[in-house]
């Protein structure tokens, strides 16, 4: 422990980190790390610790010129003088986040100060970067002197693979990661996902604190055992523990009363306190027991948000737009719902699209009960908006991400599209949303079949490591149509939409009936009645040009 004590106030410091067994790393292939971090192989043994970190950062591939210890040995006394460091002001991006003690004593403090100064002299190119303050902090615990944590935090800045992402260094990372995790919240924790919707006037706004959970909020303990996966396994371990953390908050806060006001405050002070209820295993455990998406489909994810930003103009950090304010009162009439209802549907869609406004395009009121009228108002628009109102008073919808016109490209056939993030859900008599599944019909099966057989034959089938996930759309990656999947379908007789949990939706060419298929997977409730006829009809589409 000698030579990593230097920062670190011990009677502060939880006595089983302190080494306790003596204990050498026995592999350093991928897979054996990968199960030692998970297990906590090295959590109990400070120096160990100490030294895996070395090598795992060390191992990082950096740009040519990285600064290194001898730069920090170099600019130091000029850039921190002879003042306190105590008195050091911070750089603007860092955000004014948390400078954790982390268990440090007054030179560790004041180390964190300096080292970040230091960083910024040389990171001119880092203009968002909240999460270095904690990084710096933790690492210093784990370093022999304040150029040896220089060091290592500028290597994990540096690195050049593009296949790996440690920390978010503009607000546009940042913010777009922020979206990601809104998606994959919607996706993953839907029950916490409705209870921030219904106690939070902007759901965005709480999840834009995701980063600040895991770097400033949870405790070293804790903090420290995240870490060590996400030095072995990367990014995505954040979004993984973010998840459980949100998940864990549900579970104990869930028929309690919350102040809207106060849920962010809610969730910092759980975190905060989370070894009142959770373990550092138990965190860990409940993270990777979730079915993620890959590294590659969240990347995926991360870009089509950045590109809704920037088409945005939104770069550097401004007020967040709230998301209530997507749909506004005085501008939204709808026969069918309201402005509530509306903004309840506005906070299920992608984050990248929660930024437009909603733009009627086709109502049966106005437009009539017509099939083909219907396609040529919704043709070149995605993603849209269905909302069906039956003659018994029952209110669904679906959101669909595809262009209709894509159905042309199966001729006069019934032809399949769309992505996995198209829903069905429920606004009466009961909310309820509908994970995506592709669509199954016994009477469709052939025809889907024959047009994959034709499409493959047409040409090779793709390498499955380079397919994209259903999740997102091929036309925002310039991949081909064929990696998109059967989730919507159309032809002059009728439309159909695979919903979740076995649900679809059929509406045929009068747009005056309607009929849905259902297994109770679950014990869901059926989207609505299993045969139906259509009282109104309406289609939003998304107004902004990054919508188009």
């Amino acid at each position: 422990m000698g030579e990593y004590s230097r920062f670190i106030d011990w009677d502060k410091m939880d006595a089983s980190i302190q080494d306790q067994d003596a204990k050498e790393l026995t592999s350093t292939e991928f897979q054996d790390l990968k199960q030692l971090a998970r297990q906590g192989y090295w959590a109990k043994n400070h120096s160990l610790r100490a030294k895996v970190y070395h090598k795992l950062i060390n191992d990082i591939p950096c740009r040519t010129v990285t600064p290194d210890a001898h730069v920090y040995r170099d600019i130091v006394v000029k850039i921190a003088g002879k003042r306190s460091s105590n008195t050091l002001p911070m750089p603007e991006f860092v955000d004014n986040s948390l400078v954790p003690t982390y268990c440090l004593n007054a030179e560790g403090i004041g180390a964190v100060r300096k080292i970040i100064s230091c960083i910024a002299s040389q990171f001119p190119d880092i203009s968002f970067c909240p999460a270095l303050p904690s990084v710096v902090a933790l690492l210093l615990h784990y370093s022999r002197d304040e150029a040896e944590c220089f060091e290592n935090v500028c290597r994990i800045l540096a690195c050049n693979d593009p296949s790996k992402h440690y920390i978010d260094q503009t607000f546009l990372a940042f913010e777009s990661s922020c979206m990601t995790f809104g998606d994959l919240v919607n996706k993953y924790c839907q029950a916490a996902h409705k209870l921030m919707v219904a106690v939070s006037e902007d759901v965005l706004e709480v999840y834009s604190d995701w980063q600040r959970w895991l770097f400033g909020e949870l405790p070293m303990t804790y903090f420290a055992r995240v870490f060590d996966v996400f030095l072995v396994e990367g990014y995505k371990v954040l979004y993984r523990v973010a998840l459980a953390l949100l998940k864990f908050f549900h579970k104990v806060r869930v028929g309690q009363t919350m102040e809207s006001d106060n849920v962010q405050q809610d969730i910092r002070a759980f975190v905060r306190d989370i070894a009142k209820s959770v373990s550092p295993e138990k965190l860990l455990e409940k993270a990777f027991a979730i079915r993620l998406f890959s590294r590659k489909e969240i990347q995926l994810l991360q870009m089509a948000n950045e590109k809704a930003l920037q088409h945005k103009g939104i770069t550097v950090k401004q007020k967040r737009q709230n998301v209530h304010l997507a749909v506004h009162a005085e501008n939204f009439k709808s026969e069918i719902v309201d402005v509530k209802k509306m903004r309840d549907i506005w906070s299920w869609i992608p984050e990248r699209f929660a930024l437009c406004q909603p733009l009627l395009l086709f109502t049966t009121s106005e437009h009539g009960c017509s099939l083909s009228r219907f396609y040529s108002h919704c043709e070149g628009h995605e993603p849209i908006l269905l909302l069906i109102k039956t003659t018994t008073q029952e209110v669904c919808g679906a959101y669909l991400s595809t262009d209709w016109g894509e159905r042309k490209r199966g001729g006069n056939k019934l032809s399949f599209f769309g992505t996995g993030e198209c829903f069905v859900f429920r606004l009466v008599p009961e909310v309820e949303r509908y994970e995506w599944v592709i669509i199954k019909h016994p009477e469709l099966a052939a025809a889907g079949s024959e047009q994959a057989n034709n499409s493959s034959q047409a040409s090779d089938a793709p390498d499955p490591s380079d397919r994209l996930s259903p999740f997102l759309s091929a036309r925002h990656f310039n991949l081909p149509s064929k990696a998109a999947s059967m989730f919507m379908a159309g032809s002059s007789e009728c439309i159909i939409i695979g919903g979740g949990d076995g649900q679809a939706l059929y509406i045929d060419a009068d747009l005056n009936h309607g009929r849905t298929s259902h297994c109770n997977t679950f014990n869901n409730q059926p989207l609505c009645s299993e045969s139906f006829q259509i009282a109104i009809m309406e289609v939003w589409g998304f107004q902004d040009t990054m919508c188009s």
